[in-house]
């Protein structure tokens, strides 16, 4: 134990404080605007990773943990400029600024739109958004950070708890439009717009076999498999399925091929590439629904499938970001589609 905590538990067993006492042993933190509209427990629990929640609770209630110099709970909201004051040894709050991970990633991303509330990247197939279970320090969430701290837009140190973070999320072999906030009212509103499907994608696909009907919206239940990694498609529903609706368009047939531009009005986990699949049409180069056979004949070894399309399109108020409804942006160069017309 460090020779302050030893001076600390001394101070603690007192009950009494010096002003001096107080001041030296007392951690204050000024609310910021990525800060605000937070519970507070759940702000520190971002802030300080070695703070045990049983600890934090108890220093609530103790009134170890004050904002403005007033009691407070656990569910209070942080408004911008408070002033956090906490009573509780170093080490449960130390913030390590030495090494950060995504400095470990490359900086480079392929940018399709920038502004001083959000980034529109171009993810390519290959890349994982977030770290899973095989991350080996590079992603595109990573990279994003990476590009902002270079910038200057982006500093772990003048952040509590905030850090630049992506609204939607495509998997690691399919690419397309990813949506990264640089603030945390733009991660608020967005993430909003997002559940309110208050933003518009779609997708291009290349499918195996030709369709019947050139263009149609789809209905059917998509049952999860939390284990196996993939989900299922019935024809009716059951008590662990949840409603898909897809709606395609064919642009162009080649040979066996299909060219399809993709709506989903439901998203749901691999719907468009399961769906495709369980109607006789799986995608191309797709190895979890497809036909391995032809991925293999056809050199594919990601998914044909891109999230070219972007638009906003705001049905409820936008506050800060309202300038954006309306607007649309589209990846260029899909890898595969020049490819298709080869057929």
């Amino acid at each position: 134990m460090s020779q302050k905590n030893k001076i600390y538990d001394i101070i603690k067993a007192r009950k009494v404080f010096s002003e001096s006492e107080i001041a030296n042993y007392m951690k204050k933190i000024c609310i910021n605007k990525n800060d605000a509209g937070q519970r507070l427990d759940k702000f520190l629990l971002k802030s300080f990773k070695n703070l045990p929640p049983s600890l934090m609770y108890k220093a609530i209630r103790k009134k170890d943990i004050k904002i403005n110099s007033k009691r407070c709970t656990p569910d209070t909201k942080l408004c911008d400029n408070d002033i956090l004051t906490i009573y509780i040894k170093d080490e449960l709050l130390e913030q390590n600024y030495e090494d950060y991970d995504f400095l470990k990633a490359p900086s480079s991303i392929d940018i399709i739109y920038e502004d001083n509330n959000i980034l529109l990247i171009n993810k390519k197939p290959g890349l994982i958004v977030h770290p899973d279970e095989n991350y080996h320090f590079d992603s595109l969430i990573a990279r994003v950070q990476h590009y902002l701290y270079k910038k200057g837009e982006y500093d772990p140190k003048r952040e509590n708890s905030f850090a630049p973070a992506l609204i939607n999320r495509l998997d690691r072999n399919t690419g397309g439009i990813i949506i990264s906030a640089k603030n945390a009212d733009t991660l608020r509103i967005l993430n909003k717009k997002m559940k309110n499907r208050e933003l518009k994608k779609t997708y291009l696909c290349i499918a195996y076999s030709i369709f019947d009907k050139k263009s149609d919206t789809l209905t059917a239940y998509l049952e999860k498999n939390e284990s196996k990694k993939r989900v299922y498609i019935h024809d009716t529903p059951n008590k662990n399925t949840k409603t898909i609706k897809t709606k395609y368009k064919v642009i162009s047939q080649r040979g066996n091929f299909s060219l399809l531009e993709v709506e989903l009005l439901t998203g749901r986990t691999h719907q468009i590439r399961a769906h495709m699949a369980f109607l006789g049409h799986p995608l191309l180069g797709d190895s979890k629904y497809g036909k391995n056979s032809i991925n293999k004949e056809k050199g594919y070894k990601w998914q044909a499938l891109y999230s070219y399309k972007l638009k906003f399109e705001f049905t409820t108020p936008a506050e800060s970001l309202s300038y954006l409804n309306g607007k649309e942006f589209t990846a260029p160069n899909i890898w595969f589609v020049e490819d298709f017309y080869n057929f």
